[in-house]
């Protein structure tokens, strides 16, 4: 279902509010947008309460001048469905609709998304509300596609009747106790049921294959709310109208390439730390899942979205100031709103809208900064926001069907990354369980190869499976799977077919050592694998301190500072090459990284969770060619290449508040100032710069 609607040039816009405004405002907003380069606002989705503040009675009229004076000035609406934040006359009218927690309470009102999506009270009157306002504005000619609900997915409801249709789901899904019993090991504990009605709520659970398909069935909830949603939309919608959700990719009941199955485009909001988190070379925490650090994040924000379809994307909400709360207040450095912009639209990003166009004087978001700030004075935020709006007006429509390069595949699991939140292989600094252990070893694969200069494509498992080997060895010769725990015998065929098809496939811990139940395999690990890695082990240890390794075989560069972490597998080494090694410990690991040639391809295994430097080291041997080198530079500067429609072009950015010079590898034309750029020339980056070219060939 999902598709690229046919929209030329990149959306520029804002979230825009005008409920939340002062009368008279409207007029001045919208003449500042225009000015500032906007082609899109999305309006409506979190006011429930005003388009029907009492039960049954509703004011629709109140966004048509909205849409009047965007449309005058040529600004196009994304509408929203206000599904997400219920109003409180259906608070107090039913109660019973509110979410239970894992704990058996209620989850309290006055946040958000504080109902079980799945209760068909509930549901009526979304119904009832979505097909009012939508009916209202379909027509009208500035709206050019809907966002359903906003950010779903943010709690895992355990009411009643979520329960008893799970059990139904199960009932579905393995039809007899028997089968139940035997496939979950409910023998374990004395846990066997005899009947249906004997399962124990998931509140008190700790069945590892309980908690996975509880996880599953959850995010089956999110991706039936945005279905059931873009079904009744779709009703109304004129043929030339997307259809969307924005996600957050952090969202307990996401399974993000499932929910946009039934969507137009995939949509998502990334926040990320700016000042010194958009500095390449200083390393700050992330101090929350959804919030990003380092220019590698947010570059890997555009590849997990870019793989929830492997379609570009919109990006519904993403920084203009400072995001979270009143104690964090980083905004911008000068330039890094036009960096943060391009670093998205490299990675695949049709729309850049902020949220929002005005800083918030009242409530929890108070101090989450728009384009304006409280003064309402357009400043420094709205004038750099402007200048890229005048660039990307520059740029046009020369981005049209642009589509990322990619020097390496790498698999994204939910279902691991759900397990794994429940019964992690590593653990915390003070020793406790890592639910965040998925990310923690995907992350650095990620970081080590952006920050060599190599460029990523994200694909699901479920998308991997789809692919024929040779095809995906045509597209991609690398291909890493970095902790592929919860994988079924067909996956981790298909990982041996690739690399026997001629691709090198790289593969992390716990690959290949659980079932699709995230039951621990019959076999020595990696299970189907360990024949074509040339390596076995059957035994593993956490390290509470890093590991030193060296190299041990001369065609491979070690950083100095490289380290094995958090974990080591003894690897067993029959028919492969060993690269790195651990210095000697009484464990006896001693293969840290190994390769062998396999079929028409080759398989390297990665024993432990390197460190940056050793992730980079790893990085540089599997791709020793990237943009950047042909560019001529390294960090901080980064280079992004990837094709629009005839011609290559290029994404260079300097993460620094100091100049950096590039060596232009082919003639080209600078896509914002029309300069034009023989091969061999060299470019000067200004500090927190980014330019963006038309290369010549394929050189880019």
């Amino acid at each position: 279902m999902t598709q690229n609607p046919p929209f030329p040039g990149v959306l520029f816009g804002a979230a825009y509010y005008a409920e939340y405004q002062q009368e008279g405002t409207l007029d001045r907003d919208l003449d500042l947008m225009s000015e500032a380069g906007f082609t899109v606002i999305r309006v409506g989705e979190s006011v429930w309460s005003t388009w029907e503040p009492r039960n049954g009675e509703f004011d629709l009229d109140w966004l048509q001048p909205v849409l009047d004076g965007a449309h005058a000035r040529g600004i196009a609406v994304i509408l929203g469905t206000p599904t997400y934040a219920i109003p409180p006359w259906l608070q107090t009218l039913h109660p019973e609709i509110a979410a239970i927690d894992g704990r058996g309470h209620a989850i309290g009102w006055g946040a958000r998304q504080e109902m079980d999506q799945s209760s068909t009270v509930y549901r009526w009157y979304a119904e009832r509300i979505i097909r009012k306002v939508v009916a209202r504005y379909a027509d009208h000619p500035a709206v050019i596609g809907y966002q359903v609900d906003n950010e779903p997915g943010n709690n895992l409801p355990h009411n009643e009747s979520t329960f008893q249709a799970f059990v139904s789901w199960l009932r579905r899904r393995y039809g007899t106790v028997e089968r139940l019993n035997d496939e979950w090991g409910l023998v374990y504990w004395s846990h066997r049921i005899a009947e249906w009605s004997e399962l124990w709520r998931p509140g008190g659970n700790l069945m590892p294959q309980y908690q996975l398909e509880w996880r599953r069935f959850q995010g089956e909830q999110a991706t039936d709310l945005i279905a059931w949603q873009a079904e009744i939309v779709r009703e109304y919608a004129r043929d030339d109208q997307f259809v969307t959700t924005c996600i957050s990719y952090s969202r307990p009941q996401i399974s993000d390439d499932e929910l946009v199955s039934s969507l137009d485009i995939t949509a998502g909001n990334p926040y990320y730390l700016m000042q010194d988190g958009l500095s390449a070379d200083v390393d700050l925490p992330r101090r929350a899942e959804w919030w990003h650090t380092g220019p590698w994040a947010l570059f890997q924000w555009g590849d997990r979205a870019f793989s929830s379809a492997q379609e570009r994307f919109l990006v519904t909400e993403t920084n203009a100031q400072s995001i979270g709360g009143p104690w964090q207040n980083q905004p911008p450095f000068p330039g890094q709103i036009k960096q943060a912009a391009y670093a998205l639209i490299s990675r695949g990003a049709r729309m850049i809208e902020y949220w929002h166009w005005h800083t918030l004087h009242f409530g929890v978001e108070t101090y989450w900064g728009g384009v304006l700030p409280h003064s309402q004075v357009p400043g420094r935020i709205y004038r750099e926001v402007a200048d890229l709006g005048a660039s990307l007006g520059r740029l046009g429509d020369s981005l049209d069907g642009f589509l990322p390069d990619a020097d390496v595949l790498m698999l994204h699991s939910t279902d691991t990354k759900w397990s794994f939140e429940t019964y992690p292989p590593l653990a915390t600094d003070d020793g406790g369980p890592d639910s965040a252990s998925y990310g923690r070893i995907a992350d650095v694969f990620y970081r080590g190869f952006s920050e060599v200069g190599a460029q990523v494509r994200v694909q699901h498992t479920r998308q991997f499976v789809q692919r024929s080997a040779a095809e995906l060895v045509a597209e991609h010769p690398i291909l890493v799977a970095a902790a592929e725990y919860v994988a079924d015998d067909a996956t981790l065929d298909a990982l041996r077919a690739y690399a026997e098809a001629g691709g090198h496939l790289v593969l992390g811990i716990r690959t290949g050592y659980g079932d699709e139940l995230a039951r621990a395999r019959r076999a020595v690990a990696p299970d189907r694998l360990h024949d074509a890695a040339g390596v076995w082990y059957d035994e593993y240890s956490n390290l509470a301190e890093p590991l030193a390794v060296t190299a041990s075989d001369e065609g491979f560069d070690l950083e100095p500072g490289a380290q094995a972490t958090a974990w080591v597998d003894v690897l067993t080494v029959e028919a492969a090459t060993t690269l790195v090694s651990y210095e000697p410990t009484e464990l006896g690991a001693d293969a840290a990284i190994t390769t062998t040639p396999f079929g028409a391809g080759r398989v390297t295994y990665v024993g432990t969770v390197p460190n940056r430097e050793l992730a980079r080291s790893l990085a540089r041997w599997l791709v020793p060619e990237t943009a950047a080198a042909r560019w001529r530079t390294a960090s901080p500067v980064t280079v992004n290449t990837g094709r629009a429609g005839d011609h290559d072009v290029a994404f260079v950015h300097n993460w620094s508040a100091a100049e950096h010079v590039v060596t232009v590898p082919a003639d080209s034309i600078h896509l914002d100032t029309g300069e034009r750029f023989a091969a061999g020339s060299r470019f000067t980056l200004e500090p927190r710069g980014v330019a963006v070219f038309e290369v010549a060939g394929s050189q880019a």
